[in-house]
C-alpha cells in the first residue's frame, strides 16, 4: 500500500468518525430530555456514539470517495475538478483513451467547435503509458501516438486541458471508471469506442462519438450526381472497381475493374449508410456521341 493510499484511508476514518459522532450528538441531545437514570444515563449515549462512529467509518471507507466527489460538485470553488454547475451545458468533456490515440480531437479542438475544457482522468493517462510501454510494437506505437497527440493538445490547442485525479479503486475497467466519472460530473465522454458508447448510453451518460461526427459532416451525395473517381483496386464482384473520395468514402464503380489506376467520371446510382460508414455505388458515365 502506497503512502497516498494510507493517507487516504486515515482521512476517511477520521472523517467517518467525526460525522458519526456529530450524528450521535444530535440523537443524544433529545434523549437528555427524558432524564434517563441509573446505568442507562451513560450506557445509551455511549452505545449511540459507538454504533454511529463505527458506521460512519465503514461508510466512508467504502463510499467515501464518491461522497466527497458528489459534495465537492456543489462547492462554489475548489481544487481539482470544477464544480458540477460548470460541467453542465457541454462546457466540459471527458476524453477517452481511444479518442486521444485517434488524434482527430487535436484538429477538432482548433476549429472552435469544442467549447469549455477537456478533462483527462489520471487513469486514462496511466492506460496510455501502459500501452506505450507494451511489448507489442503495434500497441506501443498506438500508445506513443496517443501521448504525442496529448502533448499537441496541451501545446497548440486554445482549449484548457484539465487532469483529473478522481479514481474509483473498486473498479478495474477504464471504461467503467469513465462512465462513473461521467455520471458524477454530469458531462459527456468523447470517444470512438463502440462498446463504451453503448455502455455509457445505457447508463444515461452522454457520448460524443468522433466517428459519428465524421460521418455527419461528409458532403451529401445524391443519386444522379456526377463525380470524378480514381479507381485504385478491384471490387468484390468481377466487374467492380473501388475508389475513395477525399473524405475516405468508398465508391464502388460498376464496370470499373478494367479501369484500375485511372480517373473516371461516374454517375452516382445509390448511397448506402452502413455501420462502418457511407458507401456509394456508381456507374461509368456514358461517352457523349
Amino acid at each position: 500500500m502506497s503512502k497516498r493510499d494510507s493517507a487516504h484511508i486515515i482521512l476517511m476514518i477520521i472523517m467517518g468518525l467525526i460525522i458519526g459522532l456529530i450524528l450521535a450528538t444530535l440523537l443524544i441531545v433529545p434523549l437528555q430530555l427524558y432524564n434517563l437514570s441509573g446505568p442507562w444515563d451513560t450506557v445509551v449515549p455511549a452505545s449511540i456514539c459507538f454504533i454511529l462512529g463505527v458506521a460512519g467509518i465503514i461508510i466512508m471507507l467504502i463510499r467515501g470517495r464518491e461522497i466527497l466527489q458528489a459534495l465537492s460538485s456543489y462547492l462554489p470553488s475548489g481544487n481539482g475538478i470544477a464544480p458540477k454547475k460548470e460541467f453542465q451545458g457541454g462546457k466540459h468533456i471527458i476524453l477517452d483513451t481511444s479518442a486521444i490515440i485517434d488524434g482527430r480531437i487535436a484538429d477538432i479542438s482548433q476549429t472552435g467547435f469544442v467549447q469549455g475544457s477537456l478533462i483527462i482522468p489520471r487513469f486514462v493517462l496511466d492506460e496510455l503509458r501502459h500501452i506505450a510501454d507494451s511489448a507489442d510494437s503495434l500497441r506501443r506505437n498506438r500508445g506513443r501516438r496517443g501521448l504525442e497527440m496529448l502533448s499537441r493538445l496541451q501545446k497548440d490547442s486554445d482549449i484548457p486541458i484539465e487532469i483529473s485525479d478522481v479514481d474509483f479503486e473498486d473498479m478495474q475497467e477504464v471504461d467503467a471508471k469513465l462512465v462513473q466519472l461521467g455520471r458524477i460530473l454530469r458531462c459527456p465522454i468523447l470517444t470512438n469506442d463502440f462498446n463504451l458508447n453503448h455502455v455509457a448510453e445505457l447508463q444515461g451518460v452522454q457520448v460524443l462519438n468522433i466517428n459519428e461526427l465524421a460521418n455527419a459532416i461528409k458532403p451529401v451525395v445524391l443519386p444522379g450526381e456526377e463525380l470524378k473517381v480514381h479507381v485504385i483496386q478491384e471490387g468484390r464482384e468481377p466487374s467492380q472497381g473501388v475508389g475513395f473520395l477525399d473524405d475516405g468514402t468508398m465508391i464502388v464503380v460498376e464496370g470499373g475493374r478494367r479501369h484500375i489506376n485511372s480517373h473516371l467520371n461516374v454517375i452516382v446510382a445509390k448511397v448506402l449508410q452502413t455501420a462502418a460508414g457511407r458507401m456509394i455505388f456508381a456507374s461509368l458515365k456514358p461517352d457523349k456521341e
